[in-house]
């Protein structure tokens, strides 16, 4: 039975704003949605602008609750601006949602210095350089109570497969700065939750392994709810780490 509007609890997402890095597509396009379903106020942070505002196009005709940002997670100046952006719409920064990611597969041999760089320059100093420029304003976040990173890592910082060498090592290391984030600011105020995801429906991987068996992987938006469920924890808990697996999953025991 569906509650009348008046007897449904409000989130406590309600009012907040959340910044998501690579919203325009996959699971950042299902954090989003989840997000603003539950009533927070959502930056949508992509340098694929024009998928970015489709998604918040569908998700928010007015506007009202969600506004998109050009950004390249890999470039100081632009990180900067992101966040700027995200504070001049709505006014303040609560949570920040390290999700952009990339990888190159190839084996070692074959893989470029060039290569290597873009996959760890936009799934590690990404979130580096997004968690630089929001923490002033997450401290001050959630009414100065402070603010929440969620970085979004992999089934890939727990176990190895070939082909996949700089992916690895940005998401075991994105897996690091994620707890050494924890213990530092945690003192401050500012929770740290890290996501371990498991294999997705998203063109991650149903783009570049046209053969993979999709009825192994899960849906984005079971890992959206899991963002969402450790970003609405009550102030005195924090969800330190979360994995969340299809139930099939073949990277993980």
């Amino acid at each position: 039975m569906r509650l009348p509007e008046s007897d449904v609890p409000a989130s406590m997402l309600a009012g907040c704003t959340v910044l998501v890095t690579g919203a325009g597509s996959g699971l950042g396009a299902a954090i989003a949605r989840a997000l603003h379903a539950d009533g927070a106020n959502v930056v949508l942070a992509d340098l694929a602008v024009m998928k970015a505002s489709q998604v918040a196009a569908r998700m928010d005709p007015e506007a009202r609750r969600c506004c998109v940002v050009h950004c390249d997670v890999r470039e100081p100046e632009s990180a900067r601006c992101a966040v700027d952006a995200a504070i001049a719409r709505f006014g303040t920064l609560d949570a920040l949602v390290n999700n952009a990611g990339f990888d190159v597969t190839k084996c070692v041999e074959d893989l470029s210095v060039q290569e290597w760089d873009a996959v760890l320059d936009t799934n590690l100093r990404g979130p580096f350089l997004l968690t630089k420029a929001a923490l002033p304003a997450l401290r001050a976040g959630d009414g100065g109570r402070g603010g929440h990173i969620v970085n979004i890592t992999s089934t890939a910082a727990r176990r190895a497969w070939p082909n996949a060498a700089a992916y690895h090592a940005s998401k075991w290391g994105l897996t690091g700065f994620s707890h050494a984030l924890h213990a530092e600011l945690r003192g401050g105020g500012v929770r740290v939750t890290n996501i371990v995801a498991g294999g997705m429906r998203t063109p991650f991987l149903l783009d570049r392994f046209p053969d993979i068996d999709a009825s192994r992987l899960q849906d984005p938006e079971r890992v959206a709810d899991g963002v969402c469920f450790a970003l609405r924890m009550p102030r005195d808990s924090v969800v330190a780490e979360l994995m969340i697996l299809p139930l099939k999953e073949s990277s993980w025991p």
